[in-house]
């Protein structure tokens, strides 16, 4: 597939912008301990985690998932901006993207509050026209409704030269519901079994190349 040049990029924020993964690990198996469920592996918290809270909760802790959830919050309020950490070359590539005069939003399941404050406290809110959060919208990702809302400001709803850049399938998924071009970042290439129904239109490997790719254009 040929690439259009971007006029407009969405970006996921875990594990494509920021590496949350201790965070989310922590706080995900304090919640299931506090519920005497298993906890996860590092693995397995990795392959499962995707959805926003509201989506994913309810299928882990049934009707408890309100208590959950906030157990959830409490434990990754307290720890979240202490252990946040910007990936290798992150805001290298944002500061590469604002000066091509680039459209730059974010999309993102964590829940809106604390995507805000993380944003915040990294310096980082001049980057984006847009922040949309899990609970900002009436659905989360895959919905398209959360794009529409970062693209609000931006004018247009859809096209090949609105990319949507995550690490995820439900960061593909939500990008071929909404029209948009897709690309995985993360180091590794997409495996023969995965994305089978939301195949991405790019993989990059880090930041730094998509600086490149976005700049080869």
């Amino acid at each position: 597939m040929k690439l259009a040049k971007p006029k407009a990029i969405l970006f996921d924020w875990d594990n494509t912008l920021i590496d949350s993964w201790a965070v989310i690990y922590d706080a995900l198996n304090f919640t299931l301990r506090k519920f005497d469920k298993d906890p996860w592996s590092i693995t397995e918290t990795k392959k499962r985690v995707g959805k926003s809270l509201r989506d994913s909760f309810p299928e882990l802790f049934g009707e408890n998932w309100k208590k959950a959830s906030e157990t959830f919050y409490r434990r990754f309020e307290d720890i979240h901006i202490t252990q946040l950490e910007a990936i290798y070359g992150a805001q290298k590539m944002l500061e590469d993207i604002l000066k091509l005069d680039i459209y730059m939003g974010i999309v993102s399941n964590k829940q809106g509050d604390f995507l805000r404050k993380e944003i915040c406290h990294l310096g980082w809110k001049k980057y984006f026209s847009s922040i949309v959060g899990a609970g900002d919208a009436k659905n989360d990702k895959p919905s398209i409704e959360p794009v529409i809302m970062a693209l609000m400001s931006y004018g247009e709803k859809s096209g090949a030269h609105i990319w949507f850049v995550g690490d995820t399938e439900i960061d593909m998924e939500c990008a071929k519901i909404a029209n948009l071009t897709s690309i995985l970042i993360r180091k590794n290439p997409p495996q023969p079994e995965e994305f089978l129904k939301h195949q991405p239109d790019q993989h990059v490997s880090d930041c730094q190349a998509l600086s490149k790719l976005i700049k080869k254009l």
